[in-house]
């Protein structure tokens, strides 16, 4: 059988999953929320980011893979789209909310800002092992995720796409948005080359998220 681009990741053996259980056993707690680069903590320890457009369910993911509902905060405000918020974990780790990104009706300063921290972070931050970026599995790739996807390749940033709320979608035009969403990943050199599937509300891919964490060097 030939195998597709970009497939499914495969489900981590058990000493994998024993190692991402581990980890995201470990404390967890609310660092900073930086609105400059100044602000940014040391970069001492492996780090990780999540993107994702608004209301794709990225601070549910970091609460599912944590497993502390109030840990991350969903916002739909414009004001807070200027925030990257930090948490540690473990002793090890340091897990990054990146600002949700498409909000239409965020003024234009804000928007301007945002992009410049951003970019800013992306391309100046050495410890930063892969960037995470959430997609709607309801949706697919949206013009506004190849935007972040391409600043992603330009920062030599490599990516990860996590596809998110899996359950609210049939098997069949699951696949038909797996496609899409294959199309557009191959423009992509940045793109890693393998999808994870989640339900944060069915703990669908969790465990493998959080294996994928915890075995980056």
């Amino acid at each position: 059988m030939e195998q597709l681009p970009f497939p499914l990741a495969p489900a981590p053996d058990e000493l994998t999953s024993e190692k991402g259980r581990i980890l995201f056993a470990g404390e967890t707690e609310f660092l900073k929320g930086v609105v400059a680069m100044d602000g940014l903590p040391p970069s001492d320890r492996l780090e990780v980011c999540f993107a994702g457009r608004s209301n794709v369910g990225k601070s549910t993911l970091i609460n599912a893979l944590t497993g502390r509902k109030g840990l991350a905060r969903a916002s739909n405000t414009p004001g807070r789209t200027q925030e990257i918020n930090f948490f540690t974990l473990a002793q090890s780790h340091y897990l990054v909310d990146l600002p949700g990104y498409g909000y239409a009706n965020a003024p234009l300063p804000i928007v301007e800002k945002w992009q410049r921290l951003l970019k800013s972070y992306l391309s100046g931050r050495q410890n930063l092992r892969r960037a995470f970026v959430l997609v709607d599995t309801r949706h697919g790739v949206k013009p506004v995720d190849d935007e972040i996807m391409s600043l992603l390749d330009s920062a030599a940033v490599t990516f990860q796409v996590v596809m998110t709320k899996a359950d609210k979608v049939k098997d069949a035009e699951r696949a038909r948005i797996l496609t899409q969403v294959r199309g557009a990943l191959a423009k992509h050199p940045a793109a890693f080359p393998e999808i994870i599937l989640t339900s944060s509300e069915k703990g669908i891919g969790i465990p493998d998220l959080r294996a994928t964490i915890a075995t980056l060097a």
